[in-house]
Protein backbone atom coordinates (compact mmCIF):
# COMPACT_ATOMS: atom_id res chain seq x y z
CA UNK A 1 0.00 0.00 0.00
CA UNK A 2 1.41 3.32 -0.98
CA UNK A 3 0.74 6.26 1.73
CA UNK A 4 2.40 8.86 -0.56
CA UNK A 5 1.70 10.81 -4.04
CA UNK A 6 4.59 12.14 -5.46
CA UNK A 7 3.89 14.85 -8.10
CA UNK A 8 6.99 17.27 -7.66
CA UNK A 9 10.10 14.78 -7.84
CA UNK A 10 11.42 16.95 -4.40
CA UNK A 11 8.16 15.59 -2.71
CA UNK A 12 10.33 12.33 -2.47
CA UNK A 13 12.87 13.35 -0.69
CA UNK A 14 10.54 14.88 1.65
CA UNK A 15 8.54 11.39 2.70
CA UNK A 16 10.21 8.46 4.28
CA UNK A 17 9.07 4.99 2.25
CA UNK A 18 8.98 3.11 5.78
CA UNK A 19 7.23 5.82 8.23
CA UNK A 20 3.51 4.49 7.51
CA UNK A 21 0.40 6.65 8.01
CA UNK A 22 -0.66 5.40 11.22
CA UNK A 23 -4.22 6.30 12.69
CA UNK A 24 -3.75 6.92 16.22
CA UNK A 25 -6.55 7.37 18.19
CA UNK A 26 -10.92 6.95 16.96
CA UNK A 27 -14.28 6.60 17.91
CA UNK A 28 -15.20 10.40 17.26
CA UNK A 29 -17.78 12.57 15.42
CA UNK A 30 -15.48 15.68 13.80
CA UNK A 31 -12.17 15.86 15.26
CA UNK A 32 -10.53 19.22 14.61
CA UNK A 33 -7.75 21.77 15.68
CA UNK A 34 -4.90 19.99 16.99
CA UNK A 35 -2.03 21.02 19.10
CA UNK A 36 1.33 19.87 20.13
CA UNK A 37 2.44 20.34 23.59
CA UNK A 38 6.28 19.39 23.24
CA UNK A 39 7.14 20.53 27.12
CA UNK A 40 4.17 18.02 28.31
CA UNK A 41 4.67 15.00 26.05
CA UNK A 42 0.97 15.13 24.33
CA UNK A 43 -1.23 16.38 21.45
CA UNK A 44 -4.61 18.33 22.14
CA UNK A 45 -7.51 18.48 19.95
CA UNK A 46 -11.34 19.18 19.44
CA UNK A 47 -14.07 16.35 19.07
CA UNK A 48 -15.98 19.56 18.26
CA UNK A 49 -19.86 17.70 18.24
CA UNK A 50 -19.31 15.91 21.32
CA UNK A 51 -18.14 19.09 23.05
CA UNK A 52 -14.87 18.09 24.21
CA UNK A 53 -11.10 18.65 23.92
CA UNK A 54 -8.98 15.32 23.88
CA UNK A 55 -5.34 14.83 24.89
CA UNK A 56 -3.26 11.90 22.98
CA UNK A 57 0.21 10.51 24.32
CA UNK A 58 1.38 6.83 23.15
CA UNK A 59 -0.03 5.78 26.42
CA UNK A 60 -3.63 6.86 24.82
CA UNK A 61 -6.27 9.30 24.79
CA UNK A 62 -7.87 11.07 28.16
CA UNK A 63 -10.39 13.84 27.96
CA UNK A 64 -8.49 17.04 28.47
CA UNK A 65 -11.87 19.13 29.07
CA UNK A 66 -15.53 18.77 28.57
CA UNK A 67 -17.64 21.29 28.46
CA UNK A 68 -15.65 22.51 26.03
CA UNK A 69 -17.32 25.13 24.91
CA UNK A 70 -17.83 23.69 20.63
CA UNK A 71 -14.12 24.46 21.07
CA UNK A 72 -12.60 24.20 17.31
CA UNK A 73 -8.85 25.22 16.21
CA UNK A 74 -5.95 25.83 18.89
CA UNK A 75 -2.50 27.33 18.93
CA UNK A 76 0.17 27.54 21.86
CA UNK A 77 1.01 31.76 22.40
CA UNK A 78 5.44 33.14 22.75
CA UNK A 79 4.74 31.90 26.18
CA UNK A 80 3.06 28.13 25.41
CA UNK A 81 -0.46 29.01 26.87
CA UNK A 82 -3.42 27.49 25.00
CA UNK A 83 -5.21 29.88 22.83
CA UNK A 84 -8.51 28.24 21.65
CA UNK A 85 -11.56 28.97 19.45
CA UNK A 86 -14.98 28.46 20.78
CA UNK A 87 -18.13 28.35 18.55
CA UNK A 88 -20.15 27.82 21.64
CA UNK A 89 -19.83 30.95 23.26
CA UNK A 90 -18.56 32.97 19.74
CA UNK A 91 -15.22 33.93 21.65
CA UNK A 92 -11.51 33.35 21.65
CA UNK A 93 -9.88 32.32 24.91
CA UNK A 94 -6.78 31.70 26.81
CA UNK A 95 -6.11 28.78 29.39
CA UNK A 96 -3.82 30.19 32.17
CA UNK A 97 -1.05 28.41 33.76
CA UNK A 98 -3.48 27.73 36.72
CA UNK A 99 -6.53 26.40 34.78
CA UNK A 100 -8.47 29.63 34.29
CA UNK A 101 -10.11 30.77 31.42
CA UNK A 102 -9.12 34.43 29.93
CA UNK A 103 -11.43 35.87 27.68
CA UNK A 104 -9.15 36.92 24.41
CA UNK A 105 -11.98 37.94 22.22
CA UNK A 106 -15.62 37.67 21.81
CA UNK A 107 -17.07 40.82 20.31
CA UNK A 108 -16.33 43.34 17.71
CA UNK A 109 -17.76 47.10 17.75
CA UNK A 110 -20.36 45.89 19.93
CA UNK A 111 -21.70 42.39 17.90
CA UNK A 112 -20.98 39.19 18.85
CA UNK A 113 -18.53 37.31 16.72
CA UNK A 114 -20.06 34.18 14.55
CA UNK A 115 -18.14 31.16 15.72
CA UNK A 116 -14.04 31.54 15.56
CA UNK A 117 -12.68 28.87 13.88
CA UNK A 118 -8.79 28.75 13.64
CA UNK A 119 -6.18 30.38 15.60
CA UNK A 120 -2.36 31.55 14.89
CA UNK A 121 0.18 33.95 16.64
CA UNK A 122 2.58 35.94 15.40
CA UNK A 123 6.08 36.77 16.52
CA UNK A 124 5.22 39.89 18.01
CA UNK A 125 2.62 38.11 20.33
CA UNK A 126 -0.64 39.41 18.20
CA UNK A 127 -3.33 36.60 18.17
CA UNK A 128 -4.99 36.39 14.95
CA UNK A 129 -8.22 34.52 14.29
CA UNK A 130 -10.57 33.46 11.60
CA UNK A 131 -14.25 34.27 12.33
CA UNK A 132 -16.73 31.96 9.68
CA UNK A 133 -20.16 31.33 10.20
CA UNK A 134 -20.15 27.56 10.62
CA UNK A 135 -20.47 26.93 14.39
CA UNK A 136 -24.00 28.99 14.49
CA UNK A 137 -25.22 27.54 11.13
CA UNK A 138 -26.66 24.64 12.56
CA UNK A 139 -26.58 22.81 16.48
CA UNK A 140 -24.20 20.40 15.45
CA UNK A 141 -20.53 21.91 16.47
CA UNK A 142 -22.19 24.54 18.96
CA UNK A 143 -25.76 26.32 18.69
CA UNK A 144 -27.64 28.21 15.95
CA UNK A 145 -27.77 31.95 16.14
CA UNK A 146 -28.15 34.83 14.48
CA UNK A 147 -25.12 36.11 12.64
CA UNK A 148 -23.91 39.47 13.66
CA UNK A 149 -21.25 40.45 11.95
CA UNK A 150 -19.41 39.46 7.95
CA UNK A 151 -17.25 36.88 7.78
CA UNK A 152 -14.11 37.59 8.55
CA UNK A 153 -10.04 37.68 10.19
CA UNK A 154 -8.88 39.62 13.19
CA UNK A 155 -5.89 40.35 14.52
CA UNK A 156 -5.88 40.70 18.87
CA UNK A 157 -2.55 43.18 19.42
CA UNK A 158 -0.93 42.49 23.18
CA UNK A 159 -2.42 45.48 24.62
CA UNK A 160 -5.93 43.63 23.75
CA UNK A 161 -7.08 45.76 20.93
CA UNK A 162 -8.78 44.08 18.22
CA UNK A 163 -8.90 44.75 14.22
CA UNK A 164 -10.58 43.35 11.81
CA UNK A 165 -7.76 42.97 9.12
CA UNK A 166 -9.52 40.75 6.11
CA UNK A 167 -13.29 40.97 4.89
CA UNK A 168 -12.74 39.92 1.89
CA UNK A 169 -13.72 36.34 1.67
CA UNK A 170 -16.90 34.35 1.69
CA UNK A 171 -15.62 32.21 4.97
CA UNK A 172 -12.25 32.49 6.22
CA UNK A 173 -10.83 29.53 7.68
CA UNK A 174 -6.89 28.21 8.46
CA UNK A 175 -4.31 30.78 9.19
CA UNK A 176 -0.68 30.23 8.40
CA UNK A 177 1.61 32.14 8.18
CA UNK A 178 5.30 31.49 6.23
CA UNK A 179 8.63 31.32 8.11
CA UNK A 180 9.09 34.79 8.13
CA UNK A 181 6.09 36.11 8.05
CA UNK A 182 5.90 38.37 5.06
CA UNK A 183 3.13 36.33 3.32
CA UNK A 184 0.17 35.35 5.19
CA UNK A 185 -2.07 32.56 4.39
CA UNK A 186 -5.58 31.84 4.61
CA UNK A 187 -8.32 29.08 3.32
CA UNK A 188 -11.56 30.88 2.39
CA UNK A 189 -13.79 27.25 2.31
CA UNK A 190 -17.15 28.86 1.56
CA UNK A 191 -20.15 30.17 2.82
CA UNK A 192 -22.11 27.19 4.14
CA UNK A 193 -25.14 26.07 1.98
CA UNK A 194 -23.46 28.28 -0.47
CA UNK A 195 -21.11 28.09 -3.92
CA UNK A 196 -18.69 30.50 -3.19
CA UNK A 197 -14.70 30.13 -4.33
CA UNK A 198 -12.87 27.68 -2.02
CA UNK A 199 -9.17 28.48 -2.41
CA UNK A 200 -6.46 29.71 -0.23
CA UNK A 201 -5.04 33.16 -0.51
CA UNK A 202 -2.00 34.60 0.32
CA UNK A 203 -1.42 38.06 1.55
CA UNK A 204 1.47 40.52 1.72
CA UNK A 205 2.30 41.70 5.31
CA UNK A 206 3.26 45.37 5.43
CA UNK A 207 3.54 47.13 8.66
CA UNK A 208 1.77 44.38 10.95
CA UNK A 209 -1.09 44.06 8.30
CA UNK A 210 -2.29 41.85 5.20
CA UNK A 211 -2.51 43.28 1.82
CA UNK A 212 -2.68 42.81 -1.94
CA UNK A 213 -4.41 39.63 -1.65
CA UNK A 214 -4.32 36.89 -4.21
CA UNK A 215 -5.42 33.44 -5.19
CA UNK A 216 -2.23 31.32 -4.10
CA UNK A 217 -3.64 27.65 -4.40
CA UNK A 218 -6.85 25.76 -5.12
CA UNK A 219 -6.88 22.28 -3.66
CA UNK A 220 -8.32 19.51 -5.69
CA UNK A 221 -10.68 17.31 -4.43
CA UNK A 222 -12.11 19.14 -1.47
CA UNK A 223 -11.12 22.28 -0.25
CA UNK A 224 -8.48 23.70 2.04
CA UNK A 225 -9.74 23.82 6.14
CA UNK A 226 -6.96 23.88 8.51
CA UNK A 227 -2.68 24.08 7.44
CA UNK A 228 0.43 24.49 8.59
CA UNK A 229 3.70 25.49 7.45
CA UNK A 230 7.42 23.98 7.69
CA UNK A 231 10.94 25.44 8.21
CA UNK A 232 11.28 25.71 4.61
CA UNK A 233 8.38 27.36 3.63
CA UNK A 234 6.12 24.68 2.20
CA UNK A 235 1.97 24.74 3.12
CA UNK A 236 0.73 21.52 3.97
CA UNK A 237 -3.14 21.46 4.02
CA UNK A 238 -6.08 19.54 4.34
CA UNK A 239 -7.75 18.04 1.11
CA UNK A 240 -10.42 15.52 0.43
CA UNK A 241 -8.13 12.73 0.03
CA UNK A 242 -5.36 14.14 2.53
CA UNK A 243 -2.21 16.22 2.85
CA UNK A 244 -1.26 17.93 0.06
CA UNK A 245 2.25 19.57 -0.14
CA UNK A 246 1.82 22.68 -1.89
CA UNK A 247 5.66 24.60 -2.75
CA UNK A 248 5.89 28.18 -1.64
CA UNK A 249 5.44 29.44 -5.61
CA UNK A 250 1.90 27.48 -4.90
CA UNK A 251 2.24 24.51 -7.04
CA UNK A 252 1.53 21.08 -5.70
CA UNK A 253 4.10 18.75 -4.56
CA UNK A 254 2.84 15.69 -3.35
CA UNK A 255 0.00 13.86 -0.80
CA UNK A 256 -0.10 11.99 2.10
CA UNK A 257 -3.18 9.80 1.48
CA UNK A 258 -5.47 9.55 4.22
CA UNK A 259 -9.15 7.23 3.98
CA UNK A 260 -10.84 10.03 5.65
CA UNK A 261 -11.54 13.74 4.95
CA UNK A 262 -9.01 15.58 6.83
CA UNK A 263 -10.21 18.63 9.04
CA UNK A 264 -6.81 20.28 10.12
CA UNK A 265 -3.22 19.11 10.61
CA UNK A 266 -0.24 20.24 12.77
CA UNK A 267 3.52 19.36 13.09
CA UNK A 268 5.23 17.88 16.56
CA UNK A 269 6.70 14.37 17.91
CA UNK A 270 9.95 14.53 19.09
CA UNK A 271 11.56 16.78 16.32
CA UNK A 272 8.95 18.91 14.87
CA UNK A 273 9.12 16.43 12.45
CA UNK A 274 5.79 14.36 13.26
CA UNK A 275 2.68 15.41 11.33
CA UNK A 276 -0.26 14.62 13.45
CA UNK A 277 -3.72 14.85 10.75
CA UNK A 278 -7.27 14.95 12.78
CA UNK A 279 -9.90 13.49 9.94
CA UNK A 280 -13.21 13.12 10.35
CA UNK A 281 -13.53 10.47 13.33
CA UNK A 282 -9.74 9.91 13.81
CA UNK A 283 -6.26 10.77 14.32
CA UNK A 284 -3.57 10.17 12.07
CA UNK A 285 0.37 10.52 12.52
CA UNK A 286 3.06 10.01 9.90
CA UNK A 287 6.54 10.61 10.34
CA UNK A 288 8.44 13.22 7.75
CA UNK A 289 12.23 14.29 6.50
CA UNK A 290 10.60 17.90 7.36
CA UNK A 291 10.40 19.91 10.19
CA UNK A 292 7.28 22.52 11.15
CA UNK A 293 7.19 25.38 12.27
CA UNK A 294 5.85 24.77 15.72
CA UNK A 295 5.73 26.74 19.05
CA UNK A 296 7.50 25.61 21.31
Amino acid sequence: MSFFEVIDPVFQTYVLGNAPVKRIAAGFDWVEGPVWFGDAGHLLFSDIPNNRIMRWTPDGVTTYRAPSNYANGHTRDRQGRLISCEHGTRRVTRTEWDGSITVIAGQFEGKRLNSPNDVIVSRDGAIWFSDPHYGIMTDYEGFKSEQELPCAVYRVDPDGTIDKVIDDMACPNGLAFSPDESLLYVADTGRMFGSDPQHIRAYVMKNGRPSEGRVFHTIQPGCADGFRVDEDGNLWSSAADGVHCIAPEGHLMGKILVPELVSNLCFGGRAKHQLFITATTSVYSVILNRKGLQWP
